[in-house]
């Protein structure tokens, strides 16, 4: 694993209030794996077991204010952690999620890619997979079109 920088460009304020920018705290951060911009980190409270984060190491809160040399190394991040979690947990399938903003569910102000490892039956109906955000949304609907 490399150095991770301590700052990454952010405010000195926001490194001590962000949980995402203090990801050398390890009583908050349980760091998996890192690259040159991002890292993978375990989620504190997991969906399913091998749930992870990749977060950059700079604060940003938007997917869309990464740039795109960021955008790549978060891929190759994300592929890599996802061979691990594959050999340790067997998933039979992935969620991967961003809530970018508030009104998305966003509630920690720095952006984090949701890696969730899926199984069979870890919900009792996964058909439709994120449009169940919604509940009044049509699942007949969605049957129909496939």
């Amino acid at each position: 694993m490399t150095q991770l920088p301590t700052m990454g460009g952010a405010p000195a304020d926001t490194e001590l209030t962000c949980l995402f920018c203090r990801f050398r705290d390890e009583g908050a951060n349980r760091l998996l794996d890192e690259s040159d911009h991002f890292y993978a980190r375990y989620d504190n409270f997991p969906a399913t077991a091998g749930h992870v984060e990749i977060v950059p190491k700079r604060h940003v809160e938007s997917f869309f204010d990464l740039r795109p040399g960021e955008i790549e190394d978060a891929y190759a991040l994300m592929r890599r952690v996802k061979e691990r979690i594959s050999r340790e947990h067997n998933p039979l399938g992935y969620t991967i999620g961003v809530n970018d903003g508030r009104a998305a569910g966003r509630t920690i102000d720095h952006l984090h890619i949701h890696l969730i490892p899926r199984y069979l039956g870890d919900v009792a109906e996964p058909a439709g997979g994120i449009r169940r955000i919604f509940p009044e949304s049509d699942q007949q609907s969605w049957r129909t079109r496939a």
